[in-house]
């Protein structure tokens, strides 16, 4: 089957859908540096490195010439302006992430898309943002006679033999047809099952990292010996990865870290740390699941994000870990890219049962 990414990011729901076999035959990513970790590691798919409201429909995509559209425009844009009038609601210019999605979509008629988005958009606006994009998706008018029956789920990555509590919303929309998404969920996960006894299993934070050791300099890791199945699912033969370099620490933050124990955060010290985050300077807890991976992992003050063991936040591999990318996954950019490309990822490990449930839906 074929599929084309939209808002493709570094590569995450890629990854997993070609690790189910199917063809991405086109990605869109709008920012270069990402864009180029999704080249490097994507190097047979074409890359549109622009911005979604720049590109002519038109010209780049064509009709049935994919089965799937996947991907997520973010939530930010959408605004509630006209939203009670679909035109209105679709024609907001502060819309277009969501407007050109559906543009594509409208041109392409895949036989089912796949948006994966933050749980709260189910409730943004009481629910009126998330009714609007039901009702537009189910509009005749909309769609030249045609209608896609939508149906969703949260999940979270954690039931996903992934050690990260991360919460997403996925809405999936049929053409044409109706199908019976908790059924079918239940099918995807005894098949893969079948293939991956232990995809399912619950994996700790430990289960993740162990191998990798000490950080190093250049971010090189060589030689690594398995230590858990999670490790073997992300190493295969794989025995060395990069991107494994810490964050500098200054040496306030670093005698802040060894003050706090496995599961705690800044509560434990003796000062008023002035962060947004109630979670800051916490350390994770090494037998537990991290919290939802961010932009902000290499920062003591951005979350819970401190390392186990180590007095330093976790490198880019180790969140990489934990968000399921594979070894031989390798990052590109600048520090503050790559930490924005792993934390905006869809975790492949996920992708691959999506991409699995799509099929079954499709067939």
């Amino acid at each position: 089957m074929k599929a084309i990414d939209l808002f493709a990011g570094c590569g995450g729901l890629s990854l997993g859908f070609r690790q189910a076999n199917f063809e991405i035959i086109k990605a869109l990513e709008y920012d270069e540096n990402i864009a180029a970790t999704y080249m490097n590691n994507h190097k047979d798919i074409p890359v549109i490195v622009d911005d979604i409201r720049n590109i002519d429909i038109d010209s780049i995509f064509q009709k049935s010439e994919a089965d799937v559209i996947i991907g997520g425009p973010p939530c930010q844009g959408f605004s509630m302006a006209g939203a009670r009038i679909r035109q209105g609601f679709i024609g907001d210019p502060r819309n277009y992430l969501f407007k050109h999605y559906f543009e594509i979509v409208k041109k392409v008629k895949p036989k089912l898309f796949l948006m994966e988005n933050v749980k709260g958009l189910l409730t943004m606006q009481k629910g009126e943002i998330f009714n609007e994009i039901v009702n537009i998706f189910g509009n005749r008018s909309q769609l030249e006679g045609d209608v896609y029956n939508i149906e969703h789920r949260v999940v979270n990555a954690m039931n996903f033999g992934i050690p990260q509590n991360r919460e997403r919303v996925i809405i999936i929309g049929a053409l044409n047809g109706k199908f019976n998404l908790n059924e079918l969920f239940l099918k995807t996960k005894r098949d893969i099952k079948k293939r991956y006894p232990e995809f399912f299993d619950s994996v700790n934070v430990w289960d993740a990292l162990s191998s990798l050791g000490k950080d190093t300099k250049s971010g090189d890791v060589r030689n690594m010996a398995v230590e858990s199945n999670y490790q073997k699912y992300l190493m295969s033969n794989y025995k060395e990865t990069k991107n494994h370099k810490a964050t500098k620490h200054s040496q306030k933050a670093i005698d802040r870290m060894k003050k706090i124990k496995n599961g705690k955060n800044w509560t434990a010290l003796d000062e008023d740390i002035k962060s947004v985050h109630s979670g800051a300077y916490g350390r994770l807890e090494k037998m537990g699941v991290a919290p939802t991976i961010t932009t902000r992992f290499d920062t003591p003050s951005g979350g819970n994000y401190i390392h186990p063991i180590e007095n330093r936040t976790i490198t880019p591999r180790e969140a990489a870990r934990i968000q399921s990318f594979p070894d031989d996954f390798i990052f590109y950019g600048t520090k503050s890219s790559i930490c924005r490309q792993i934390g905006n990822a869809v975790p492949p490990k996920l992708s691959y049962f999506l991409a699995n449930l799509v099929r079954r839906i499709i067939s």
